[in-house]
């Protein structure tokens, strides 16, 4: 049934727009939509008229389905995501990128917003996603019957996000003066943020930024042998010590902030790749 109705998702997207090639798919977080202005746009459709596609229930999410160019690239952009959060199964939350696979993507580019928990990070900063813990994730998207043509039942992940892409985009921005992190992103269900005592164990972990997505998307990415590029951008500190109430105005804002200059390097990466 799950892979009939990615079978139906697909054909029907490939009856919207015929004869489009997609060469990178991009998965747009909190706060960072802005770069659909850097898309030639060819074509968008709103995700509620895509048969079996979920609909984006966050407020500040476009819910919009994009086809265009960045530079001489064609991309597909989901102008909004899916979170665990919502009430969405895993399979639900990564189904969008079964159907980029299946209508040719080769290359997926995932944004965040994200919980900054290394001491030399502030906030507005951008990381690039290195590595991450998915083993607090509260339900796993390639769990139930194997689907052989998914890719391998048990996939190895030891580089899930691609170390090209990582050494391209840190090239792109010391070129653009742009100043870079690199880090571990762990992920959490959510809604709530986390307690001084969580941020402080997910430090000890090893984990650098923490958010609400982008892992689930990267896992099933991989496993269909998609290459994978992360960025999140920091909107918030969690140092127990120095810790602060945050709010959504204040994430979105920093978001915003920062959102030029990545947008700067992911359009750049994908023009250049």
């Amino acid at each position: 049934m799950y892979s009939q109705q990615i079978t139906e998702t697909t054909d029907f997207i490939k009856q919207q727009v015929p004869d489009f090639k997609p060469d990178f798919g991009i998965i747009l977080g909190t706060g960072l939509g802005a770069l659909v202005n850097e898309i030639e746009i060819f074509q968008s459709i709103n995700y509620a008229d895509i048969p079996n596609f979920p609909v984006s229930t966050v407020e500040f999410h476009q819910g919009k389905l994009i086809f265009g160019k960045i530079g001489d690239k064609n991309v597909i952009c989901m102008q909004g995501r899916f979170h665990f959060y919502e009430g969405y199964s895993m399979k639900e939350v990564t189904f969008p990128v079964r159907v980029m696979q299946q209508l040719g993507v080769k290359e997926l580019i995932v944004s965040n917003a994200s919980g900054g928990m290394n001491p030399a990070f502030k906030v507005g900063d951008l990381m690039i996603i290195q590595d991450h813990i998915s083993l607090f994730m509260p339900e796993n998207p390639l769990t139930g019957k194997h689907i052989p043509s998914f890719g391998d039942r048990f996939p190895d992940m030891c580089d899930p996000y691609d170390l090209t892409l990582i050494e391209k985009a840190e090239s792109i921005a010391k070129s653009l003066n742009i100043s870079v992190q690199k880090g571990t992103y762990v992920m959490a269900s959510g809604p709530q943020l986390e307690t001084r005592a969580e941020y402080k164990l997910l430090r000890i972990l090893g984990a650098d930024a923490v958010g609400m997505s982008t892992v689930p998307e990267i896992i099933v990415a991989h496993q269909m042998g998609i290459k994978c590029f992360g960025m999140s951008i920091i909107t918030d500190m969690g140092i127990p010590e120095t810790l602060q109430k945050a709010s959504l105005e204040k994430i979105i804002a920093a978001a915003a902030k920062s959102e030029p200059l990545m947008t700067k390097i992911i359009s750049t990466l994908i023009k250049e790749a």
